[in-house]
């Protein structure tokens, strides 16, 4: 008989990592809008079956907080009952001698201190302070609330057209974010619990590429309204949509020569095809809106102007210059910002590149799509100069294996400390500090110095790409709040001492996402709309199909499949392609349609109306 044996999973250990895997996608797919106080008590009971109850901090006190929440739950508690829930929190967290313990505690009092208005609903009231006034996990985590399950339903019919026409009742840049959104509905997408997310941003790529030309609805009756709108991208542009669709007559002043704002000329074409994003433009310019291009505002006219010509002025400018490292030589020939960089290249100016070391400093979306063109013009050796790890990266996962998979270097832990220049007084090359990962700090990991020699990244060409400011001078001096480089409108997106001014989208809240912005233009339109004496709705009568019951086992998720980096980085022509119209389908199927099932039922289903 042997002294040892090789250690193998017993059948149980199998099945509870199989739970586990469960949980996992459980808590993936968990909807907004959960009662804070019933899931706390569900996070807890988990914790306590983990403790290995040698301790009574684990095994008693972590029960006792249980029932406390239970009693809380029942009616049966009190506000002084909150206190007590505190106060064992606090004791656990102080005295459990291991993770499982002060971590648990930790949580439940977080929950209390965050959470107290719930708590102190169900003592009071005996109900949940929560709604489920969006019961729909996709369509609540769209900031711009579109009807994803409906369109979803319309593509997996064939019927594209009707998709686009849905899809724009409330984003009128479908084939946009077809292409370049970056999905927040699919976080709590309820297929998770079987497989996987559904391919949101892929379906609506389907219906934008298969449809066609899609004509805008008619518009309302003339108002008799005008309105000023400050700005042609994608804010702008949807807000214009919508209030030429109300009946006012909507005229956007853009200080480049075409529209579309960064969608233009901040997003590369291997992105976004810019055709493709004229075929958005285009529709909202078919409802009427009028443009003036190369109308920079405080020179060629003023905000007092606009408001005395127009009913209404809409600020919608994004967040189009750049920020600075505040570093010696950073104006120095060769260096520039990811901004002044993509948009050269927006123009057809692109700076010629051809053999040279490039150097870009950030990890965003921008710091990706800047060392992606850079490659695309030639240059010799591209890296990315982060001062934190790659998993700190604020850039889409995709989009930092795609600049991987072509040739980028990743330059991390390494913060800029200078600039050093050639004889000629052009950039040679930066010098950075070695960092190292220290505490977490507001749920990021931060760095400090680690101690090691500084190391130095030559480069002919650096590119600063560290965030994005707002151009705010000419309308502050007309009035408008602006506090810390944005424009201070309030949660309406007016202005309680400038009356007929609004403002949104990026230059009111930061640089943020297509959608967001698009969310943003709706709140705008609407409340517009109601300043200038009316309440018109936005609607659309496309049918939705009814649910299938089908089948509804695991089914691997279609995804987009990209040209190879070997022949892409060549050019500037798109680098994903669409799903066939069999792989759509199929993609289509996997929707469980919660819109129709459950909470979506009981609700009524789709907001037909905003």
């Amino acid at each position: 008989m042997s002294r040892l044996e090789i250690p193998t999973p017993s059948r149980s250990q199998l099945v509870i990592e199989e739970l586990y895997r469960n949980l996992e996608r459980r808590i993936e797919a968990s909807p907004p809008g959960l009662c804070p106080v019933d899931v706390t008590r569900a996070f807890l009971e988990l914790c306590h079956a983990q403790t290995c109850g040698k301790r009574a901090p684990c095994r008693i006190a972590l029960l006792q907080l249980k029932n406390i929440i239970t009693d809380v739950l029942n009616g049966e508690a009190t506000l002084d009952t909150l206190d007590l829930m505190q106060r064992t929190a606090r004791s656990i967290m102080e005295t459990a001698d291991c993770a499982i313990g002060y971590e648990a505690a930790n949580m439940v009092y977080k929950s209390l201190i965050g959470c107290r208005d719930d708590y102190e609903q169900h003592i009071q009231a005996g109900r949940c302070n929560c709604t489920y006034h969006q019961p729909v996990p996709c369509v609540a985590l769209c900031p711009a609330h579109v009807d994803i399950p409906g369109y979803i339903a319309l593509v997996g019919a064939g019927r594209y057209e009707d998709a686009i026409r849905l899809i724009r009742k409330d984003n009128p840049f479908p084939t946009t974010c077809g292409f370049i959104c970056e999905n927040p509905c699919e976080a709590r997408c309820r297929r998770n619990m079987v497989d996987d997310a559904i391919n949101i941003r892929g379906l609506k790529r389907v219906a934008a590429d298969y449809a066609g030309k899609v004509p805008p609805p008619a518009c309302a009756p003339s108002t008799g309204k005008r309105v000023a709108v400050v700005g042609g991208g994608p804010s702008g542009l949807s807000a214009a949509y919508y209030l030429q669709l109300m009946g006012h007559q909507v005229t956007v002043f853009e200080v480049l020569p075409e529209l579309g704002g960064m969608l233009r000329y901040g997003i590369p074409n291997y992105r976004l095809p810019k055709e493709r994003l004229d075929d958005d433009i285009n529709a909202i310019l078919q409802t009427g809106v009028e443009v003036k291009c190369g109308v920079r505002i405080g020179e060629d006219i003023s905000v007092q102007q606009l408001r005395a010509d127009y009913d209404a002025v809409l600020i919608a400018i994004g967040a189009s210059t750049d920020k600075k490292l505040d570093m010696e030589h950073e104006g120095a020939k060769g260096v520039m910002s990811a901004v002044q960089f993509l948009q050269l290249v927006g123009k057809n100016e692109a700076p010629d590149l051809t053999g040279q070391e490039v150097a870009v400093v950030g990890g965003g979306n921008v710091s990706m799509d800047a060392v992606r063109t850079a490659v695309r013009l030639g240059a010799k050796k591209v890296s990315i100069v982060y001062r934190r790890r790659v998993a700190d990266m604020t850039a889409l996962p995709a989009e930092i294996e795609g600049a991987v998979s072509e040739g980028v270097e990743l330059k991390t832990l390494q913060a800029p400390l200078r600039i050093e220049l050639d004889e000629e007084g052009a950039v040679k090359g930066l010098w950075t500090t070695p960092q190292m990962i220290s505490k977490i700090k507001d749920g990021r990991a931060s760095v400090v110095p680690s101690g090691e020699q500084e190391q130095f990244v030559p480069c002919t060409t650096l590119i600063v790409a560290i965030g994005q400011s707002i151009e705010t001078e000419h309308f502050e001096n007309a009035g408008v709040p602006v506090e810390r480089g944005k424009i201070m409108a309030e949660k309406f997106g007016g202005f309680a001492n400038v009356p007929g001014v609004f403002a949104g989208g990026d230059c009111a809240t930061g640089p943020a996402t297509v959608i967001r912005a698009v969310a943003a233009a709706k709140v705008l339109a609407a409340n517009i709309d109601e300043y200038l004496g009316y309440n018109h709705k936005i609607t659309c009568d496309v049918e939705v199909p009814d649910p299938r019951l089908s089948d509804y086992s695991p089914c691997g998720r279609v995804e987009m499949r990209e040209r190879e980096a070997g022949e892409r980085i060549h050019d500037f022509e798109g680098v994903e392609a669409c799903m066939t119209e069999k792989e759509a389908c199929q993609e289509a199927g996997r929707c469980l349609r919660c819109d129709h099932f459950g909470f979506g039922l009981f609700k009524g289903g789709r907001e037909k109306v905003w």
